[in-house]
């Protein structure tokens, strides 16, 4: 299986933070590492009011098509994990140039590294 590049949307177990559990779920790759993929985990749920620390992706949006994802959902970039590639289901799109940059600078604000 090839390296999944920065950007690309995939599914995964995504695991709980208690570690004893997860559920499937698509999310953003931000780097390939040797066999391993650092990823952040989006979610369907959508509240009115959003923490800082998460980003919109609106199916609204012109270039929602190309994330392969079902309804508007946000990126938690709090919600970061490590998988082995083997993990990966499979990937079902791309997150458009615009919004990756918004997620990694929402990121860095995330992790107060900048």
């Amino acid at each position: 299986m090839p390296p999944y590049e920065s950007g690309s949307l995939i599914l995964v177990n995504f695991p709980f933070t208690d570690l004893l559990s997860s559920k499937v779920r698509p999310s953003l790759v931000l780097a390939s590492q040797g066999d391993d993929v650092i990823i952040l985990g989006i979610f369907s749920k959508v509240p009115e009011v959003l923490q800082p620390s998460w980003v919109k992706i609106d199916q609204q949006d012109p270039g929602f098509p190309q994330t392969g994802l079902k309804k508007t959902s946000i990126v938690k970039t709090e919600k970061i994990t490590v998988l082995h590639k083997s993990l990966v289901k499979k990937k079902i799109g791309r997150l458009p140039p615009a919004w990756l940059s918004l997620v990694r600078e929402t990121l860095l604000q995330t992790l107060k590294l900048k």
